[in-house]
């Protein structure tokens, strides 16, 4: 058979080994190009590191569940993820490199909370303060990393991070709630959201390193203190 004769003829479609039918370049199902991988999901190497990472962030945390973080040692850590001290260092460098990323993850998983917060009253700005504050003092109540700061019992290195050394939390945190509050509410001017954002994000972590009251009585004074100003600013410009 002829080249020609042979590309008139129609492609069969092939089953992958899942059974999925996968389109060719030419717009018909067959086999998957060598090599390749579905959209979305993350190459096996960086799926194992952030694996790794997690693995010992979370060791560290267990270990701040029942000791001061003085006491942790860096070997502690990798004992308690079942991997070797050389391993940590070669994955973080060092004990400050370890606390700022332990504390940037903690936060970033309180940003996500906050997010969902805000998008569940988009309707009602000052209600979605409110909550979006509830939301987080509350996980940061729960949390060891923060219990830690807050008891002043050996954490001096992690109260660094949130205070005298804050500048790396603070801008990230003020970005992304910025970014968050300028895509809810498009009129809000994005250095109106930014000012606020970081505004707020100083505001949370005085009340999470100093907490008074109930979550939900500090949230209301918060959104009554800042309310003004957030009407103002989602009011549409001339």
């Amino acid at each position: 058979m002829t080249r020609a004769a042979a590309r008139a003829l129609p492609e069969t479609p092939v089953r992958s080994r899942a059974g999925e039918r996968r389109l060719t370049s030419s717009g018909r199902t067959g086999r998957p190009a060598e090599g390749s991988r579905p959209r979305g999901r993350a190459p096996y190497s960086v799926a194992a590191r952030e694996l790794l990472r997690n693995t010992l962030l979370d060791a560290a945390l267990d270990e701040l569940s029942e000791r001061r973080w003085a006491d942790i040692t860096m070997a502690d850590i990798a004992r308690a993820a079942g991997l070797s001290r050389q391993t940590l260092y070669n994955e973080f460098g060092s004990r400050e490199e370890f606390m700022q990323m332990l504390v940037m993850r903690e936060v970033d998983h309180f940003l996500t909370a906050v997010e969902h917060a805000v998008n569940e009253h988009l309707d009602d700005p000052a209600t979605a303060l409110s909550a979006a504050f509830d939301v987080f003092l509350t996980a940061a109540g729960e949390n060891p990393v923060v219990r830690t700061i807050v008891s002043g019992d050996g954490g001096e290195e992690l109260l660094a991070l949130f205070t005298t050394q804050g500048g790396a939390l603070v801008g990230p945190a003020s970005e992304r709630l910025a970014t968050m509050m300028v895509a809810g509410w498009p009129q809000v001017n994005p250095p109106d959201a930014q000012l606020l954002s970081e505004g707020i994000v100083r505001l949370a972590i005085s009340y999470a390193a100093l907490p008074q009251g109930p979550t939900s009585m500090t949230a209301a004074s918060v959104a009554t203190l800042l309310g003004p100003y957030i009407e103002r600013i989602l009011q549409p410009s001339d």
